[in-house]
């Protein structure tokens, strides 16, 4: 699925939300790989489910075949400086909800990129009869948890000491969800 693109200016960075095209495949393999680097907020660590430019090019080809799919990037400087994925799937009981992810690269934290990568996958949502989306976020993440919450979603669980850390210990992970 694609959406219009959109410009935005958050503290003199201009930079633009669009659906990910085929060109995007090598950028976002990169981005990807640095983001996983730079935080211990996402599942992987650096290199780990690495995803390449072919693997990139049949995820943007599928979803853009897909009612239920939304992948949108965030450009800023001519480079993709952020990503956001909604996946859904077409089995009928679940049908109507859609998981959400996202990604920023640190040097653009504070733009607001992930707060607008959020925005524009519940409008696609609330747009495409998408009823529910959901998402996971890490306990010690409260910035994206609070985000979250001022965007509808409400935590639904715990998946109690689930992730790992470099720090030798165990943390939870929140499991939250938005019906629209």
């Amino acid at each position: 699925m694609r959406v219009e693109e959109k410009e935005f200016i958050v503290n003199e960075l201009q930079y633009c939300i669009r659906s990910v095209a085929a060109a995007d495949a090598m950028g976002l393999s990169e981005v990807r790989l640095q983001v996983d680097g730079e935080t211990e907020n996402l599942d992987r660590e650096p290199g780990e489910a690495y995803i390449d430019e072919a693997g990139f090019k049949r995820i943007i080809e599928e979803d853009a075949a897909s009612s239920r799919n939304l992948f949108l990037v965030a450009e800023a400087d001519g480079r993709i400086v952020g990503f956001s994925r909604c996946e859904g799937n077409s089995l009928k009981r679940t049908a109507h909800q859609a998981e959400f992810g996202v990604g920023v690269l640190k040097a653009f934290w504070g733009y607001g990129i992930g707060k607008n990568l959020l925005k524009e996958s519940i409008d696609w949502a609330e747009a495409n009869h998408v009823r529910k989306m959901t998402l996971k976020v890490l306990e010690t993440n409260k910035k994206a948890i609070l985000l979250y919450e001022k965007c509808g979603f409400e935590v639904e669980g715990i998946l109690k000491e689930d992730k790992f850390l470099r720090d030798g210990k165990y943390y939870n992970t929140v499991l939250m969800g938005r019906i629209g």
